[in-house]
């Protein structure tokens, strides 16, 4: 026996009844009461803060939700509630947006409810805290801001460098931003090599070297983490590396990993590796903005390719490849970027971000178009005297390089200058050329199919110890480290692609002087 509804409640929450009996009045006090615990439970329970303030500003109720915001947030509310009801007359539902000294984020609705005679008597205030979609959206900013910069061509700046100099500021823009924009210390972004599939390490930071030196194709079976994502085109978090087979030696103590695929239109162009030496340091929100910052990262070193390969012709055919090639990426990076935010943000800038987004590939277009208008061949000019050089006279040269426009415009300028040029399309074909004659002097690229410079280099050297070698190379980067280990055995010089003639000749006289010389 109870004496109330209330108590009735309680009995049957404790113990199970099989009857129970009450007056109609009774029972239709209890219905009231389950339904406004019902109510009070869900309010609870959601994930916004809830509160009733009179119309003097009084906080009457507040969920728990509420309770736990910074007190500046309720104290906002209550002042907007007491000024709001001070004025009288048909009041009208507000929206804040308020920011706290610890850079937290809260979006506020303020509703004000009618009594009987539709005078305003309360007002419902509905708190959300959107920190965490502010703060992707700031991010979101930045990595589009850095990724802007990092395909921007800037013709005056592009003319005065050579294609080591591109490179290399192509390398520290993508250093810093990954440091300080997306906290990652500790990177490699690898290039897949269409003509042999495997992943040529284009730059990284923080690993040692013999991690550097291991060797990654583009497959799902024992090429590593970095080997399977260009396989198969998809991301992979490695939250333990040291429960993972497929993970490769990378930086010391490393524990957990990031991997994505740089893309172009649809196609993987390289992986962009992060690791961490914190157990499961990488987040989804990692993953997709790794993605999109890849996403840059493939089109500014496929315009520095494109740049560097420099097949500069009367038509400007150049420009309107690049062009072409670019537009799509970028337009992919415009709708990836457009899903993830509406995946968690809601607001109604980010149409007009996302349209300053789209107006700046127009700008990119036009920058590139202009960097890239031809300048009058390969090497950027043609040699305006053609007699012939006593330094290169009857000079018998080797060229090699597997691209025709390379061969064949060093030909052209060597031979107006009265050297006798032959020439190679591969590793191969230069090493038996090698073994049949002595040379005065060997211009080879340092990547070719099946052979590496150094390998040229190390058969000239066993041939004729005293005859020059002069590397090329097409992209800046050397995977092979043919530079660094032929310069210690008497590389005569480096050529960056693209370069000029007159850098061309002064190298090509500097290192037929010094072989004429006798040794000391």
């Amino acid at each position: 026996m109870v004496d109330s509804p209330a108590a009735a409640l309680t009995t049957t929450g404790r113990d199970e009844c099989a009857l129970v009996v009450m007056t109609p009045a009774d029972l239709a006090e209890t219905l009231r009461l389950v339904s406004e615990h019902q109510f009070g439970a869900v309010l609870e329970a959601i994930g916004q803060g809830v509160a009733i303030f009179d119309l003097r500003g009084n906080e009457l109720w507040a969920n728990a939700r509420l309770n736990q915001y910074p007190a500046m947030v309720r104290e906002r509310i209550r002042k907007h509630c007491a000024e709001s009801g001070s004025h009288g007359g048909v009041l009208r539902p507000r929206s804040l947006s308020l920011t706290t000294e610890n850079d937290q984020y809260f979006d506020v609705t303020i509703t004000p409810v009618s009594g009987p005679q539709e005078q305003n008597t309360q007002f419902v205030a509905v708190a959300s805290d959107v920190t965490r979609a502010r703060r992707l959206q700031r991010k979101m900013d930045a990595i589009d801001n850095a990724g802007r910069e990092l395909v921007c061509v800037a013709p005056d700046q592009l003319a005065q460098m050579d294609a080591r100099q591109r490179l290399q500021l192509l390398e520290s823009k993508i250093i810093r931003y990954t440091r300080e924009l997306l906290l990652f210390n500790n990177f490699a972004i690898r290039l897949l090599d269409k003509k042999s599939n495997k992943l040529e390490l284009v730059l990284c930071s923080g690993y040692p070297h013999h991690a550097q030196e291991i060797d990654i194709y583009a497959s799902t079976e024992n090429n590593g983490i970095s080997g399977y994502v260009a396989a198969t085109g998809r991301s992979y978090v490695c939250p333990d590396v040291r429960n993972d087979p497929r993970y490769l030696p990378g930086i010391e103590n490393a524990r957990s990993s990031l991997t994505v695929p740089l893309r172009l239109h649809d196609h993987v162009v390289g992986i962009f590796n992060i690791e961490s030496d914190r157990l499961a340091a990488f987040t989804e929100e990692d993953r997709q903005f790794a993605e999109i910052f890849g996403r840059y990262v493939a089109i500014a070193l496929h315009i520095l390719e494109l740049l560097v390969v420099e097949r500069f012709t009367a038509t400007g055919k150049l420009a309107d490849n690049v062009i072409h090639e670019i537009t799509a990426p970028v337009n992919d990076i415009l709708a990836h970027a457009t899903t993830l935010m509406e995946d968690y943000i809601g607001h109604d800038d980010l149409r007009h971000r996302l349209q300053a987004i789209s107006d700046n590939v127009v700008l990119i277009r036009d920058a590139i178009r202009h960097a890239a208008r031809p300048t009058g061949g390969l090497l950027g000019a043609k040699p305006r005297v053609t007699q012939s050089d006593p330094v290169l006279r009857d000079k018998n040269i080797l060229v090699i390089d597997d691209e025709d426009v390379i061969r064949t415009a060093v030909h052209d300028v060597l031979t107006k200058y009265g050297g006798k040029v032959e020439l190679a399309r591969e590793g191969g074909e230069a090493l038996a050329m090698i073994r049949q004659r002595d040379y005065d002097l060997v211009i080879s690229d340092i990547k070719m199919p099946n052979y590496d410079g150094y390998q040229i280099f190390a058969a000239v050297k066993n041939r004729r110890p005293d005859c020059p070698v002069i590397f090329m190379t097409g992209f800046g980067y050397d995977p092979s480290h043919s530079i660094i280990r032929a310069r210690q055995e008497g590389l005569a010089a480096v050529l960056y692609k693209p370069f000029k003639v007159d850098q061309l000749l002064s190298d090509v006289r500097a290192a037929l002087t010094n072989s004429d010389q006798p040794a000391s």
